[in-house]
């Protein structure tokens, strides 16, 4: 693929964020209003999705554009000592969904991210989240694959893309850390 058509898919998919408006303002209202009462973010993802669970984290117990308060997000796919020992005792499966049962509290808010909407990690958080009656939201790529219809909140980024569903992903994270630099600055 050439850097032109690379650089068009891209695009395209960034323009085609505007069809699912309601949902981004929705999971930005949710991200906002847990901060706000003194709830945490946990966040997941595997791969380059784990690498943007550990970016949105780390924007935010640290800064990301204005000093401000840090704010208390948890990237669940950063300890590799506790991930390795939950999927050796209970399966990988279960990486994510043992740390929300052990570490989430009644307001948290549960983030995965997956640009397959497949991952059984992310299945799995997103199901306890659910049984344990806390908010979610599913930043998703494909349609939405499994995960579709689990979360409080899809973010299905349009296209068949897994490469410009990350992208997005990353768009989506820095949209969200604008809105809460204004609401904390």
């Amino acid at each position: 693929m050439s850097l032109d058509q690379s650089l068009a898919d891209t695009i395209r998919t960034l323009e085609a964020l505007k069809t699912i408006r309601a949902e981004i303002d929705r999971a930005s209202d949710l991200i906002v209003e847990a901060l706000r009462r003194g709830n945490k973010l946990l966040i997941c993802g595997n791969g380059g999705s784990a690498a943007e669970a550990q970016h949105f984290s780390t924007e935010l117990v640290g800064r990301y554009f204005k000093n401000r308060k840090s704010l208390p997000a948890v990237s669940l796919n950063a300890d590799g000592s506790l991930v390795t020992c939950i999927g050796n005792d209970y399966g990988f499966d279960f990486a994510f969904s043992r740390q929300v049962e052990g570490l989430a509290k009644p307001g948290d808010l549960v983030i995965g991210i997956t640009s397959s909407g497949n991952s059984p990690d992310i299945l799995q958080a997103l199901k306890k989240a659910k049984e344990l009656s806390l908010a979610s939201i599913a930043f998703l790529g494909r349609g939405g694959g499994k995960a579709k219809g689990l979360a409080t909140v899809d973010l299905i980024v349009p296209g068949d893309s897994g490469r410009t569903a990350q992208e997005a992903h990353l768009f989506l994270i820095h949209h969200f850390c604008d809105r809460i630099d204004a609401e904390f600055a």
